[in-house]
């Protein structure tokens, strides 16, 4: 066990989750990668020599609270904590699966309030002022037909950070959301290779062009430091 605070990254062996994982260890945090891709994540721990890579799939209880316990007892308490792990599943609305509904609440929102809730008790415990970073959407404020419980998890999610920055406050934890627009990783491929698509997700992006992973990984490090410490219960759209 280390003095060096440590920050737990979800949904870290790629994309947005590793940007922040990369953005976080830079500031000086040592990084815990989480994934349930298994071999991803320890791929992308070596990578970037995270302290620990924990498989672990975030619509399931049990393994939130395993991956806990294996924290706290290998490395202590964390001091950050970035809940990005996240699915869209995306189908028509009509005939939207309701398997597929609960299995995006279930992993973008229940699973951010067990993380939440696991990581807030831990800091209470050894009296730390830590931060957690939640990762919303855009897709929170604007909807589309086609991601109907993608939609919903990130507006819930956007609430979430508002009821857990209050029930916090008084214990010194800040509670923040990130909101990505169109951002170029493996969710958005779809659009990319899309002309059409990509046209109408650039006509209501004001800078006309997809942003880049680590610019919200930058976002996300800014709001586990100290240069926000008076920052709590937000939703930044990136």
């Amino acid at each position: 066990m280390t003095d060096t605070p440590i920050a737990l990254v979800t949904g870290s062996a790629q994309g947005i989750g590793l940007a922040c994982a990369e953005a976080l260890k830079e500031d000086g945090f040592d990084v815990i990668l989480s994934d349930v891709n298994a071999r991803g994540v320890a791929e992308a721990a070596s990578k970037i020599g995270a302290l620990d890579a924990i498989p672990c799939d975030m619509g399931d209880a049990s393994q939130i609270d395993a991956m806990f316990a294996q924290i706290a007892a290998n490395h202590g308490p964390i001091t950050a904590l970035v809940n990005n792990a996240g699915v869209a599943l995306p189908g028509d609305f009509l005939n939207y699966a309701s398997d597929d509904f609960d299995r995006v609440i279930a992993i973008n929102l229940k699973g951010v309030f067990l993380a939440t809730q696991k990581a807030a008790q831990a800091m209470v415990d050894a009296r730390i002022e830590g931060a957690i970073v939640n990762m919303s959407s855009i897709n929170a404020q604007v909807a589309i037909p086609a991601i109907p419980a993608y939609c919903a998890s990130k507006g819930g999610v956007m609430q979430l950070t508002k009821v857990a920055a209050l029930a916090l406050a008084k214990n010194n934890i800040r509670v923040n959301a990130v909101g990505p627009g169109s951002i170029d990783t493996e969710m958005m491929a779809g659009v990319n290779a899309n002309p059409e698509a990509f046209k109408v997700a650039m006509s209501r992006t004001p800078l006309g062009r997809a942003g880049d992973a680590r610019e919200i990984g930058d976002v996300v490090a800014f709001l586990c430091s100290k240069k926000a410490s008076y920052i709590t219960g937000e939703t930044i759209y990136v």
